[in-house]
This record gives C-alpha cells, structure tokens and sequence, in this order.
C-alpha cells in the first residue's frame, strides 16, 4: 500500500483538503502520533502573494493528525474509521505568518484527555527541528450515520 493510500484508508479527507503527506509513527498505548505535510501550492489554504500557508491554517494540520489518529486506532480496532468535528482551539501560539512552499512540517499530537466522544490533544508543528505553533484541540468523533444526517440535514436549511 502507497503511503496516499494508507492515507485515505484512515482518513476522510481528499483532494486540496488532505493536508498531510505521511504518517511517521504512532503509539496508540501513548495516545501520540507524529506526521509530516509538504507546502505544495495544491494546498487548499495557499496564498500565491505569500508564496506560501498562513501559519494559523496549523491547527487544521493538527486536527488532521488526529484524524489520522483516530482512524489508526479504530482500524486496530476492526471498526471503520469515525468524522470527527474540531469543537475548540486553545493556547495556540504560532511563531511564524507563512509556512513556505517546498517546504515540510512535522506535526505532533497526543490526547492528553477524552470525555466519551470528545477529545483533546496537545499539537505542535516543527519546522526544520524548531516548534513554530503549538496548542490544544477539542474534537469529537460521530458515526458515519451521524454524519451523513447532519450533512443532509445541512443540506435541507439551504
């Protein structure tokens, strides 16, 4: 299996908004897990002015970790991988405006807490060896029924 495809086999997103490149290790007994994302200009949040990503599109790198997370544990698990929904972003603090095209962040999540489908995570992305964002996510898991609902009940307001 290619490492997109391990991806998208643990992850719902696709196209511009897979925002992670590769999955580098996990420990599912430690609740971590370490990726990386190549700054393309594919990169749904690329600026051409900047020639790069705002750095406070980070949390959405973090939150993809996590998703990666969750979906790693869950296929351990024999169970289909669940959506999941960032509920809060906290103590975030960004180092730098822009990520760069060409180059690649390492980004690192743990959970460091769950109250049953919610979940919140210590991240932080490095860059070249140096921390350059850091905070917490909340998110929480739903079902793919659950989803599908709420996309369709979405769907019906408009």
């Amino acid at each position: 299996m290619t490492e997109k495809e391990n991806l998208l086999s643990i992850v719902p997103h696709r196209n511009k908004m897979l925002l992670l490149s590769r999955i580098k290790e996990y420990n599912l007994e430690e609740r971590t897990i370490e990726a990386e994302y190549h700054i393309t200009e594919d990169c749904l949040f690329y600026d051409p002015a900047a020639a790069g990503v705002p750095a406070w599109a980070g949390f959405e790198f973090i939150a993809q970790a996590i998703s990666a997370f969750s979906g790693i544990r869950d296929r351990e698990n024999g169970i289909p991988p669940k959506m999941g929904f960032i509920l809060s972003v906290s103590s975030m603090r960004i180092g730098l405006p822009f990520f760069k095209t060409g180059s690649t962040v390492e980004i690192k999540t743990k959970e460091i807490g769950r109250m049953d489908l919610a979940c919140t995570f210590e991240g932080e992305i490095l860059l070249e060896g140096r921390k350059i964002l850091e905070g917490k996510l909340t998110v929480m898991e739903i079902e793919h029924e659950q989803a599908q609902a709420m996309k369709k009940d979405y769907h019906a307001v408009e």
